[in-house]
């Protein structure tokens, strides 16, 4: 009878548990995670026919209005305003070949809808002037020249390069 009174005995004891080790690894995890979050909420889609320079910069990106351009085509915020293919050259460029007319065009009346909205409401982002340019690595200078131009006559006069992290 002692025998089952010792074994009663043994399943009724409870024991402890030592979380110090689960909670440091919790504690670090969170720190990691925490560390690690970008808190910008800056999303750039890049379409198909772009394929990004490579960098080391580690720099987030500042709201802007999003100019992406490859090789024939020229995209405003997702929005396609060129394509060099479908497009009749003359009325393309103005300003003696500078200025790139449909681009203006649209960034001018992005400019002018952040406006607006500055006006009707008080929480509304304010006009930064920021172009974030997502442009096609194997495009020439005097092309992205060109865009540059057309952007700061636009009144959005701080360049932003978006460029692929290496890793």
């Amino acid at each position: 009878m002692a025998r089952r009174t010792l074994r009663r005995h043994k399943k009724s004891t409870t024991f402890d548990i030592d979380i110090t080790s689960l909670l440091d690894i919790l504690t670090i995890l969170l720190v990691f995670l925490l560390q690690s979050y970008n808190s910008s909420g800056v999303v750039i889609n890049v379409p198909k026919g772009i394929v990004l320079p490579q960098s080391n910069s580690e720099s987030l990106n500042n709201f802007g209005v999003n100019i992406q351009i490859s090789q024939s085509q020229i995209w405003v915020d997702d929005k396609e305003v060129l394509n060099t293919e479908e497009a009749d050259g003359s009325k393309i460029y103005d300003d003696g070949g500078r200025r790139v007319i449909p681009l203006y065009d649209q960034l001018v009346r992005v400019k002018e809808l952040i406006k607006q909205s500055e006006k009707l409401s008080p929480q509304a982002k304010k006009f930064s002037g920021i172009a974030n340019l997502i442009v096609d690595k194997s495009l020439k200078y005097s092309y992205v020249k060109k865009i540059m131009y057309t952007c700061a006559a636009a009144g959005f006069k701080e360049f932003k390069f978006v460029v692929m992290a290496n890793q």
